[in-house]
């Protein structure tokens, strides 16, 4: 696969007669819609041709909430080892509490298409936030442990899931250790019945980060409690913050320098968004809200509005600003360029392998970058 930026006078045509291809495989692979306008410095993933024999073996992980397009879903599932459905919940008392969706649908095409269903188990409280006073009361009570685990597992059992994901997020500093004793102890129930049990990690950069999202996750402690860590490395640029990247590079490897100091590399999957961010200007803490847009999508605004996508360097990741009903808007999103950076990492850190967040939009050309660069296991 081949990376082409999109130039001044360039046409579809234009772009495939250069490489020899059917105009038809540029429009497909990278989702053009009829008339197949092209933004200035928009990155094409281009087939070239060219056979490529991956060597690089790597596990592939993808959050989807059961209202997912069965379309998407099955053209996605190739390409992933786990499929993760979001999410369980659990009541104060141990009782789990399934989506308000039937997922049977997703479990029995995961199983269909050789990828490994996977029970995502949060602390939503009512409102549906995360609710850290009923990750309290959880870990630090045997008995409701002990009623989570049990539901758990005849869960599991009853409906095909191959592991879990302990996705608890706002954990109070002083749940740090009990937190990671209810991993590990989640691990030893679960696993004499081959079940892998992974945790979620906030982005730090040390282990004396502060904030709500940081000082309850001890990568040292999770990482030997779990059978795999993910890293949540995006988030960057987010809903209520200033427009920026979702999941700038430099940022990126500042967590993955931390956290292959605290956890064997070998164990750690990469976070990658699979989303952008629209914002309208001027950006006011406290008041302004970004639009979460697909990747595809973003590059369909900036056609249609006719303005060319430029390329942070240093966050490598694409961006720009286009006017609509007299308002400005800034958008930054994920493009096959910086998707190819994050993928980048894995070799050189040995990492084990990546998880989406999240697979709801189909992103055709990324999933084809990523079956041309690592070994699918």
């Amino acid at each position: 696969m081949d990376i082409y930026v999109v130039k001044p006078g360039d046409s579809v045509d234009l772009i495939a007669s250069y490489y020899g291809i059917p105009p038809s495989t540029i429009i497909y692979d990278n989702q053009l819609v009829y008339p197949y306008p092209l933004a200035i410095g928009q990155a094409l993933l281009v087939n070239d041709g060219e056979s490529s024999s991956p060597s690089y073996p790597a596990v592939v992980g993808g959050y989807a909430y059961p209202y997912i397009r069965e379309a998407v879903l099955e053209e996605t599932l190739p390409y992933l080892t786990n499929l993760h459905v979001f999410s369980y919940g659990f009541t104060p008392e141990g009782q789990l509490v399934p989506p308000q969706v039937d997922d049977t649908f997703m479990i029995t095409a995961a199983l269909n298409f050789g990828a490994s269903p996977v029970l995502t188990l949060t602390p939503f409280g009512p409102d549906g936030h995360f609710n850290n006073l009923l990750i309290t009361t959880l870990v630090n009570n045997e008995e409701i442990i002990q009623t989570l685990l049990s539901n758990l597992l005849s869960t599991l059992l009853e409906k095909g899931f191959q592991g879990v994901d302990i996705d608890f997020e706002y954990i109070l500093p002083e749940d740090r250790i009990p937190f990671a004793d209810f991993v590990a102890q989640t691990r030893e129930f679960l696993s004499p019945y081959g079940f892998h049990v992974s945790v979620a990690l906030a982005p730090k950069t040390s282990d004396s980060q502060q904030g709500v999202l940081y000082e309850g996750k001890d990568y040292a402690l999770l990482g030997s409690a779990a059978d795999s860590v993910l890293l949540m490395t995006y988030e960057w640029g987010y809903t209520y913050g200033p427009p920026m990247a979702v999941a700038p590079i430099n940022k990126v490897r500042e967590v993955v320098d931390y956290a292959v100091t605290r956890i064997a590399p070998a164990k750690i999957d990469l976070g990658i968004p699979n989303y952008g961010y629209d914002w309208t200007l001027p950006y006011v803490r406290g008041t302004s809200a970004a639009k979460v847009i697909g990747n595809v999508e973003a590059v369909q605004i900036a056609a249609s509005a006719g303005v060319p996508i430029q390329f942070d360097e240093v966050a490598m990741s694409p961006f720009f600003r286009y006017e609509k009903d007299g308002l400005e808007h800034e958008v930054w999103f994920e493009d096959v360029r910086s998707i190819r950076e994050k993928f980048s990492l894995l070799q050189a850190y040995g990492l084990r392998g990546m998880g989406y967040w999240q697979i709801m939009r189909l992103f055709r050309a990324n999933w084809l970058l990523l079956a041309d660069t690592f070994q699918i296991l």
